[in-house]
């Protein structure tokens, strides 16, 4: 059973850099099996899903490029881990921030169907 699991502060001030981590177990992000593609996705309150980017098995990454400029994913492949960076926060990044698993590569996908695996979801709040 694949099972992945956001962490990180619940809480960020304005400016500063959130660092999200998302811990995959049953299931390895850097060989070609499976899964292949992990990414993060996140929903501000009361508004719809936002793809922010993705990893593949071999590291490369695909962005929003509405995010790019401010957005990076990386991987520690020794912990089976893949990271969220998203610089100078401002309020509007407040969200339910979602790691997910996938077999294809489908750049901007946030239907819940896409992904083969979701984690529960960590709560962002950007607030001074």
């Amino acid at each position: 059973q694949v099972q992945l699991q956001e962490s990180g502060p619940g809480l960020v001030k304005p400016s500063q850099t959130l660092s999200l981590t998302c811990t995959v177990s049953g299931a390895s992000i850097s060989i070609p099996a499976s899964y292949n593609y992990w990414a993060w996705i996140r929903q501000p309150p009361g508004k719809g899903p936002e793809w922010m980017g993705v990893i593949s098995y071999s590291g490369s990454t695909y962005y929003n490029p509405s995010l790019k400029s401010r957005t990076s994913i990386h991987r520690d492949t020794a912990k089976n881990q893949f990271t969220l960076q998203l610089l100078s926060v401002t309020p509007e990044d407040t969200a339910e921030y979602y790691c997910a698993a996938s077999r294809r590569l489908i750049l901007g996908a946030t239907s819940r169907d896409t992904y083969d695996y979701w984690g529960q979801g960590t709560q962002v709040t950007v607030s001074s």
